[in-house]
């Protein structure tokens, strides 16, 4: 009760810093103190929390991403994770910005975006630890070459976002590359479907089909690729588009206990309505007419080890 009377509260002194239009600098520094109150607080009930969901609050994170990611390294006791994420943005919402403004750990970010370098400054103190920006196209053919060369530490945190061939690029890496791993999939395809778009290296999810909602691969064979990977499955976001996983060497009765599981079903019912029509309008839609609007696009069908395209509604 307490928690909810205090984020209450938090997000009234949120709406009147935005209403002072304050200077961006001085709004992030607000929300940054205001996020390690909550965080201070919240770790009070960490041992008791069921789901991922109850840990979930956005400082820089898209969503509640910061606070789940708290909560794991917190269980996991590291206090100083060093990471690696892909598909960044600009940072200014990311998954690992709030984390490295709080303990200026090592760690290697990366993106396509133009002038990256300049566009990231802003939002870090690079003088205050060691993070490596690098603007670049990640593909499954690269992404060793690039870890061997930018990344030499021991990786705690992986987070892979690029809404596209994120399954491919997973499928590269070692196993146990991290403690933690978070991957982003697509819960348009469902809670059955075992596929993943093809390994398109310069794959842009408008370019592949107008509306957007083809891209990324199905929890259900991220899933299963991360098995292979050495990890396990412990729950997903609210908004249910990022999985977060643990390595096997880190057993979920010991560090994550009361942590329980739903039906894969559960994870793929997203309320997120960014769906495009042709001249990439909004067109909301929702429930099963996403999965209708998408229902020619060729997808690799991953079920039976073959690898096989196959159009969606094939598959259905």
């Amino acid at each position: 009760m307490l928690n909810k009377i205090c984020y209450t509260i938090i997000k009234k002194i949120i709406r009147f810093i935005k209403y002072l239009n304050l200077d961006q600098t001085v709004f992030d520094r607000l929300i940054f103190c205001i996020g390690i109150n909550q965080l201070t607080s919240s770790r009070q009930s960490y041992k008791n929390f069921t789901t991922l969901n109850e840990a979930e609050l956005k400082v820089f994170s898209q969503n509640g991403e910061d606070g789940i990611i708290d909560y794991l390294v917190h269980q996991l006791e590291i206090p100083s994770p060093n990471f690696v994420e892909i598909g960044i943005g600009n940072y200014r919402e990311s998954n690992t910005r709030f984390l490295y403004n709080r303990t200026h750990s090592k760690g290697l970010i990366i993106d396509r975006l133009d002038q990256l370098y300049a566009k990231v400054k802003p939002y870090v103190n690079l003088w205050k630890g060691d993070l490596r920006i690098q603007q670049k196209i990640v593909t499954a053919k690269n992404i060793n070459e690039i870890l061997s060369k930018y990344c030499d530490y021991e990786i705690d945190i992986f987070s892979l976002d690029i809404d596209g061939i994120d399954y491919w690029i997973i499928s590269k890496l070692r196993p146990n590359i991290s403690k933690i791993f978070i991957a982003e999939y697509n819960p348009v395809f469902g809670p059955d479907l075992e596929v993943t778009v093809p390994n398109i290296n310069d794959f842009d999810r408008i370019n592949y089909h107008y509306s957007g909602l083809c891209y990324g691969t199905s929890l259900k064979a991220l899933i299963k690729q991360m098995e292979k990977k050495n990890y396990y499955f412990l729950g997903t976001n609210l908004q249910k588009m990022n999985a977060f996983f643990i390595s096997n060497n880190l057993k979920k009765e010991s560090f994550f206990p009361n942590i329980n599981l739903r039906k894969l079903s559960y994870y793929s019912d997203s309320n997120i309505r960014d769906s495009r029509d042709q001249n990439y309008n909004l067109t909301y839609l929702s429930g099963s007419k996403k999965i209708k609007e998408i229902e020619n696009c060729e997808v690799i069908d991953l079920s039976n080890g073959n690898n096989q395209k196959s159009k969606i509604k094939n598959l259905l």
